[in-house]
């Protein structure tokens, strides 16, 4: 079972890619971040062509999020975290797809920091490592992934001294994406490809993409229940070069089918 995270930085003008990579690569599961579409212009129609039932909570101009399944239909758990009803940005769906329970998430960047973007970012941070303590105590397979706007270690950015006073990389989020993982979460990538240079965006400027000069802010973290069914995790990074690509490239894990049926509870 394959299961892939992408910001598609705008579903409207980045579709044809999209559909693209979907045909090629034809994973199972699929969550999209930065959809920036509101509810009634996501393209459900072009993805059913596609093959993909989908659920999304869209947002005008900015955010959005979605999961796309090929096969089994999810069932919608919650859209949105707990703990900030005045929050209405569209950045969590959770979801079941058959035995798995999927939250795909859109981390606030934070910058610039530090200041209220910041502060909105380190808050949203600590409701989602709440919720996701919750479904670690349930003890069900779950995998939450998207782009988390988190910059892990050193190893996952080109020349980390230019990124030392970035939101993605300060002390106080690194330090909440530890926490984070303490509570029994594997970094799925970081844990097959331990000390390999990684990265799942490239900027459009300064010819990035070209120079390889990227970060690894795209993540796909699995719950203990899953820990035996991991087989591998990639990026599909030549579809960063694609014309009119998102900045993001699709990153991804696939899953043992009967580890899943069977993991730990």
């Amino acid at each position: 079972m394959r299961i892939a995270t992408y910001n598609v930085n705008g579903i409207t003008s980045r579709l044809s890619v999209l559909v693209r990579w979907l045909d090629e690569s034809r994973p199972d599961v699929v969550c999209l971040q930065e959809l920036k579409a509101p509810q009634e212009r996501f393209p459900q129609a072009a993805l059913a062509m596609a093959g993909y039932q989908a659920l999304w909570h869209g947002q005008k101009s900015w955010n959005g999020v979605a999961i796309l399944t090929r096969s089994a239909a999810a069932v919608e758990i919650q859209r949105g975290l707990a703990g900030d009803p005045e929050d209405v940005h569209s950045r969590y769906m959770e979801a079941t797809v058959g035995p798995l329970t999927i939250g795909c998430l859109y981390l606030p960047n934070g910058n610039p920091a530090p200041g209220p973007k910041f502060d909105y970012k380190l808050r949203w941070f600590e409701r989602l490592t709440a919720r996701a303590a919750e479904l670690i105590s349930s003890g069900v397979p779950v995998v939450l992934a998207g782009d988390y706007n988190v910059i892990p270690t050193e190893i996952d950015a080109y020349k980390p001294e230019r990124w030392v006073d970035d939101a993605l990389f300060r002390p106080e989020t690194r330090a909440a994406y530890t926490r984070l993982l303490a509570q029994g979460w594997t970094d799925t990538l970081r844990a097959l490809h331990p000390g390999e240079r990684i990265y799942t965006f490239w900027d459009y400027f300064r010819n990035a993409y070209a120079r390889d000069a990227g970060l690894r802010i795209d993540h796909l973290l699995i719950s203990p229940a899953l820990s035996e069914a991991l087989t591998a995790a990639g990026v599909d990074r030549h579809v960063r070069g694609w014309e009119k690509s998102s900045d993001h490239a699709p990153t991804w894990i696939e899953l043992r089918d009967e580890s899943i049926r069977t993991g730990r509870r």
